[in-house]
Formats: structure tokens, C-alpha cells, sequence
């Protein structure tokens, strides 16, 4: 019997890698007869480009950058396809990790250290740059990228406006004079884990602003800010940011690049997967097992298992999800994907505990499920649906 482990990362515990070893070593313990391979995957999240990289075996650019608060660190991107597609983590520069609990401010926080890795990477020549987007700790429309690539926003005095994103509600003019000539001839593609639009009840303010820092009164600036932000857009360029499917990921910069460089917006796991070779890995094989942190009916909006379990239900594979939290009662829409949902904990722990236990947790909840397959020795073929 042959199995695919393609989990997504396990989050603030283990990454994917770790989490697709540490399920192997388990079934390696059991009594289970089997080879496996490791395939870990991300959808458009933090984690996403290192695993592009890796599975690429190519090289890492470091460089200085603006972490969201302006202060200078190190981040790195990687260059594919014989130096010409370049792939970036917006997280490495604008992420979340980057900043202490206190430090987090939406309302001044700025994706600019993305841009410079998108101008560092054109500058190698890059004519095609994938970014993942998620993990960002910014609601600036990409207002900080697009200024990185050259655009000016400008208030009613025709002065450049400064504190974005908080200062967008001053917009007037957006001048993309100086853009960058040569994103005309480069494609960009924004990897995305989640299908927000930018604006609203279910906007990127509304929904992930208090996730990273945001106040009530803080989500409700950043809204009319973006609202601004696409209204001068939709007057000047005649693009609507807010109906773009995707949009709302990390903060709305999503929409930002659709709209001022033509940015693509994809779902982040089908793109990885078909980018990476998944189905050659999953025509192999009789049973997949995927996982990360929690698995519910939100998975189904596009996250990281739900895109493996959709291909492998598709060629008839069964598929094993691992989570550290699943629902208590059987789903029926997480059914048409996953025959077996199992919650990796073995007793009543607090989340700190839940998340240092993750790693030997997988561990044995893959040897019970390989000693469990051992047990029914069955021809690998009849796992088949």
C-alpha cells in the first residue's frame, strides 16, 4: 500500500514538512505493511513559498526590507524556472510574526517591504512573480506595495499622504505615474487562501482587521479607508476593487495589485498543487492523509486539505483528515471529501498544551491508523471507492 501524506501546516505549532514527517514516522511504527511518500502542501498561507522553493530544490535571494512598522530586517525570496519566476512570502516582510502583541496597528501597519522583494525581484529579471499573501499583519489595500513599485497617493493639496492606510480617507488623486515599466511585461500572481472581497460585513476590515490588532472603531476607519481607496480607483481607472473575487486576502492588498498592475488572483492550493506536480504523487497512490490545525466547513472555502481531498475523491482515493480540532458531530458536506475526519488529541487539554503536544500527537494517532489498516488486510486495491 502506497500513501500520500500532504498535510497543510499544523498553525503556531508545526509546519507542514514537520507535520508530514511526523505522520509517517507514525505509520513507520505500525504494524501497517506500506510505503509513503511526503507532500506537504500550503494554500496561499504563511509557509506557502518555502514550500514552492523546496519542492524546486532552487536558490533564496536575502535582502534588507521594511518590516510593517518601517523597521529594517532581513527577508528572503525565491527564484524558479532558471531565475525567471520569482516567489515571495508576503509574511517574511509584512507578516504577523514579524511584530510583538503590542505593536500590532493595522490603521499604520504598511506591506512596503513586499513591494521592495517585488522590485528586488524584477531587478534580477524575474519576468513572472508568484506571492503568497497570507499571514500579513496589514489592512493597507497593498497601498504599501504599489508605493514600494513607484505609485503616489495624493490628498486634496496634491501633497503625497503619509500614516497609510489610516490616511487614505484623505485620497484625491492616485498617481501612477512612475509605476514601475517593467511590471507591464511581467506576470504577477497573487496565491490567496480565502475568497474575501475587500469590502464589508465580510471584508478584509471587518473579518481579519481584529485578528490583527484591529479595535471596532479601528475596523470601521480601515473600511471607509479602502472604500476610498477603491472609490478613486473605480473613478480613475474604472476597476472595481471591491467586486474581485479574492480580493479581501491580506488585507485587501489583493484587490490593490488587481487593480494597479493587473495582478491574477488564484486560489492558493490549486495553483500550489498543479504548480508542484501534486496529481503525479496522487496517481500512485491508495489512500491520502491530510490535516492542519482545525478542519470545518470554513476548510471548504479553499483552504489547503479541502484542495487534496477534492483531487483525490476525484480519481477515487480515499482520504484521511487529521486536525487538532474537528467537528463533534458528522458533517455532511465535509463527508463528500473526507472519509475519516480524526481529531489528533488524546485527552482534555489547554491550547498551549494541545499545541506542544501536536508533533507526537500525529505521531500516534498515524501508528493507530496504520494498525488499524494492518488489521483489515485488505488487497491495497479494494481501498480504492
Amino acid at each position: 500500500m502506497h500513501i500520500l501524506i500532504s498535510p497543510n501546516a499544523f498553525k503556531n505549532s508545526l509546519t507542514a514538512d514537520a507535520a508530514a514527517l511526523a505522520i509517517a514516522e507514525g505509520l513507520k511504527q505500525s504494524a501497517l505493511s506500506c510505503t509513503t511518500e511526503c507532500f506537504p502542501i500550503a494554500d496561499g498561507g504563511d509557509g506557502t513559498a518555502a514550500i514552492i522553493i523546496k519542492q524546486f530544490n532552487d536558490t533564496r535571494v536575502n535582502m534588507q526590507v521594511h518590516n510593517p512598522l518601517g523597521r529594517s530586517i532581513m527577508a528572503s525570496f525565491g527564484l524558479i524556472e532558471g531565475g525567471k519566476t520569482a516567489v515571495i512570502e508576503m509574511a517574511d516582510a509584512s507578516g504577523l510574526r514579524l511584530l510583538k502583541t503590542d505593536e500590532l496597528n493595522p490603521l499604520r501597519a504598511t506591506s512596503c517591504g513586499t513591494g521592495q522583494m517585488v522590485k528586488k525581484a524584477l531587478d534580477m529579471g524575474a519576468n513572472k512573480i508568484l506571492i503568497a499573501m497570507g499571514g500579513s499583519a496589514t489592512v493597507d489595500g497593498g497601498t504599501g506595495i504599489l508605493s514600494a513599485l513607484g505609485i503616489r497617493f495624493l490628498g486634496s493639496d496634491g501633497s503625497e499622504l503619509n500614516n497609510l492606510p489610516e490616511s487614505l480617507t484623505n485620497l484625491k488623486e492616485i498617481d501612477r505615474a512612475n509605476l514601475d515599466p517593467r511590471l507591464f511585461n511581467c506576470e504577477v500572481i497573487v496565491l490567496c487562501d480565502v475568497d474575501n472581497t475587500l469590502l464589508g460585513y465580510n471584508g478584509s476590515a471587518a473579518v481579519f482587521g481584529p485578528q490583527k490588532g484591529s479595535t471596532p472603531d479601528a475596523v470601521k476607519k480601515l473600511d471607509a479607508a479602502l472604500s476610498k481607496f477603491n472609490d478613486i480607483t473605480q473613478k480613475q481607472f474604472d476597476k472595481d476593487m471591491g467586486a474581485a473575487k479574492y480580493g479581501g486576502t491580506a488585507g485587501g492588498a489583493a484587490a490593490g495589485l488587481f487593480a494597479h498592475i493587473n495582478a491574477r488572483l488564484v486560489n492558493g492550493i490549486d495553483y500550489l498543487l498543479e504548480l508542484t506536480g501534486f496529481d503525479t504523487s496522487l496517481q500512485k497512490s491508495q489512500l491520502v492523509i491530510t490535516g492542519e490545525g482545525s478542519i470545518d466547513e470554513q476548510t471548504l472555502q479553499g483552504k489547503g486539505p479541502y484542495g487534496v481531498a477534492k483531487r483525490a475523491k476525484a480519481k477515487g482515493i480515499p482520504v484521511i483528515g487529521l486536525a487538532g480540532k474537528i467537528p463533534a458531530q458528522s458533517n455532511e458536506k465535509l463527508n463528500e471529501y473526507f472519509n475519516v475526519l480524526m481529531a489528533i488529541g488524546n485527552q482534555p487539554a489547554d491550547l498551549v498544551t494541545a499545541l506542544t503536544d501536536t508533533e507526537v500527537n500525529l505521531i500516534r494517532t498515524a501508528k493507530s491508523i496504520g494498525d488499524m489498516l494492518a488489521m483489515v488486510n485488505t488487497n491495497p486495491d479494494t481501498y480504492r471507492d
